[in-house]
């Protein structure tokens, strides 16, 4: 701010003499406070709007103009400069309001998410969520691990839209799950409870004129023997890792999002896939996937992954997500969740 100052008022103080003083460039200076009132502090704003006010006092006082104009100027420098003031006030306010807003939202997110490690029978589960604090981008973005009696049953899904709204049916499908987990027979039926928990949201939504929305969901169910079952609902599918080797688990079919379910004439059902003792299943959100850097390019997981297999399982999200943060050179667009599923052995 004091280099835009003296910068400016050195640019107009020598054009003034090279040209022409009565030309009277210093008024100009009047503008400069309305754009620090854009970006800067209450305190900038005001450093600047008094200088500035001083800087066309004292150039009014060598200029040959008559005392009435000099008075105009000075009135007006005055009262523009109090706008300014008055602006960069309230901009702060609002500012400082969006921040209590968006950071009770993003705690609101961290206390109903349990935290990890998450202990099953059959899964010690690392991770990590970080949501994006940003005004109206705070996403829907949830997890959860359940030890049930048919096994570890565990959900990460990922709302459709950003906001307070994306929230409000992120909780609808969290509480769904915890209930349906431990009470259905098969995951299948525990799907079914998810896609009745969006439509009943949608349907309070339509009711208050607001915008229905769907859920990507991974639902899986992990017991004793080395096989686990998944319903992959649109989801980015959870990466295997062995032996320090890494890939994408090849679930066949992938069914319409939770919410869509009756645009599909056939019913979800559960697929299964090699989870040996000691491996471990990656699971995350399209934060990670849909990452970018400056340049556009995405996060690339799977050669990253390639790198990772040699991590204790509970250092491999926090370092995928130092991974990200440098790959997106710390503008993250979206929140970040990562599950690391240890099989017990």
């Amino acid at each position: 701010m004091i280099l835009w100052l003296l910068g400016i008022a050195a640019a107009l103080a020598v054009t003034g003499i090279v040209l022409d003083r009565e030309i009277g460039l210093a008024p100009f200076l009047v503008f400069l406070p309305t754009l620090i009132a854009g970006r800067g502090t209450v305190r900038q704003t005001v450093v600047t709007s008094v200088c500035s006010t001083l800087l066309i006092f004292g150039a009014l006082l060598l200029s040959p103009l008559d005392a009435a104009t000099a008075a105009s100027v000075i009135v007006f420098a005055v009262v523009l400069n109090g706008l300014a003031v008055g602006q960069v006030v309230q901009r702060v306010r609002q500012e400082e309001e969006i921040l209590r807003l968006r950071s009770a939202a993003a705690a609101l997110q961290r206390q109903i998410l349990n935290p990890f490690p998450l202990v099953t029978d059959e899964l010690v589960v690392h991770g990590l969520y970080e949501p994006v604090e940003e005004d109206s981008r705070v996403g829907g973005d949830i997890y959860e691990v359940m030890a049930t009696p048919y096994g570890s049953r565990v959900l990460i899904a990922d709302v459709q839209g950003k906001g307070l709204p994306s929230i409000s049916t992120a909780f609808a499908v969290l509480n769904s799950f915890r209930e349906a987990a431990l009470t259905e027979l098969t995951l299948t039926a525990v799907v079914e409870a998810l896609e009745n928990s969006v439509l009943r949201r949608n349907s309070f939504a339509a009711q208050r004129d607001e915008m229905e929305r769907f859920v990507t969901a991974l639902v899986l169910e992990v017991g004793p023997e080395t096989q686990a079952e998944a319903i992959n609902c649109g989801h980015v599918p959870p990466y295997l890792l062995q032996d320090g080797r890494s890939g994408r688990v090849p679930l066949g079919k992938t069914s319409l999002p939770l919410g869509l379910g009756s645009l599909d004439p056939e019913p979800r059902a559960a697929e299964r896939f090699d989870f040996p003792r000691g491996s471990t299943l990656l699971l995350f959100t399209d934060g990670v996937t849909e990452a970018r850097n400056p340049s556009g390019a995405f996060y690339p997981l799977r050669e990253r992954m390639a790198d990772r297999g040699d991590l204790r399982a509970a250092d491999i999200a926090p370092a995928i997500y130092r991974d990200l943060q440098q790959h997106t050179q710390g503008r993250l667009a979206d929140d970040t969740a990562l599950l690391v599923l240890r099989r017990s052995g």
